[in-house]
């Protein structure tokens, strides 16, 4: 199963390049039916297991993040056979495809891990959305009110001024759009720095949770009795 998603991942690449999805359309629509067939199998199979095994019945895994994965993973293919939908919805549709990837941390122990991690440290991430809000918002007002005279195109209400903002906080930067007001000038400097702790503030909490995890797991090692080796 593992190396079917990589599989399904690469031909979703490949089929990007033209040349590639004209010459070989007969190879990728095998893989794809192949991949269809196994990951209903599989979908299948796990409702009667979550119906058998589970008090809540099968509605403890089509409900569940895996299950929503999982039918999002074979949906594109079926829905079109059901319902008449024009280019442009289908193109939508093949792009779902795209959730098949996540399905590597049902089979992937790392990926579980950062699950967890993210699980553990959702208070932390979630105060931490919050007050990047707050910044976004509150620079946003102050560069609109600091700029809207000088450049009124680029700075025409504080919606707009969103986009600078979220590039100056997170340090990548909006090449079009630069105060050009010394108030302007300064805050930019102002809100970069402060972007800089933005940036570092969710890394710092996932690294400590990371941490965390890898010394409670060593904690759980037991030493062989015969080697001393955990």
């Amino acid at each position: 199963m593992y190396l079917l998603i990589i599989l399904n991942a690469i031909c979703l690449i490949l089929e990007s390049f033209k040349v590639l999805r004209v010459q070989y359309a007969t190879f990728f629509q095998m893989i794809e039916e192949f991949s269809i067939v196994i990951f209903t199998l599989e979908f299948i199979t796990r409702i009667i297991i979550a119906e058998k095994k589970n008090e809540k019945g099968w509605n403890s895994y089509v409900f569940s993040g895996y299950g929503i994965l999982d039918l999002l993973s074979i949906l594109p293919f079926y829905l079109p056979l059901i319902f008449p939908f024009d280019l442009r919805m289908l193109r939508v549709l093949r792009l779902l495809r795209l959730v098949r990837i996540f399905k590597l941390g049902r089979y992937s122990k790392s990926f579980k891990t950062i699950n967890l991690i993210l699980r553990e440290a959702k208070p932390e991430l979630l105060i931490t959305a919050f007050i990047a809000l707050v910044l976004v918002m509150l620079s946003s007002t102050l560069i609109f009110y600091a700029e809207n005279e000088a450049q009124p195109d680029k700075f025409s209400s504080i919606i707009e001024a969103f986009w600078w903002s979220l590039g100056t906080l997170t340090t990548v930067g909006v090449a079009d759009v630069y105060p050009v007001t010394p108030l302007g000038k300064f805050l930019s400097a102002l809100i970069g720095v402060i972007g800089i702790g933005f940036v570092a503030l969710p890394t710092g909490i996932i690294s400590s949770a990371l941490i965390d995890k890898v010394k409670e797991d060593k904690k759980d090692c037991i030493d062989c009795p015969n080697c001393g080796i955990k």
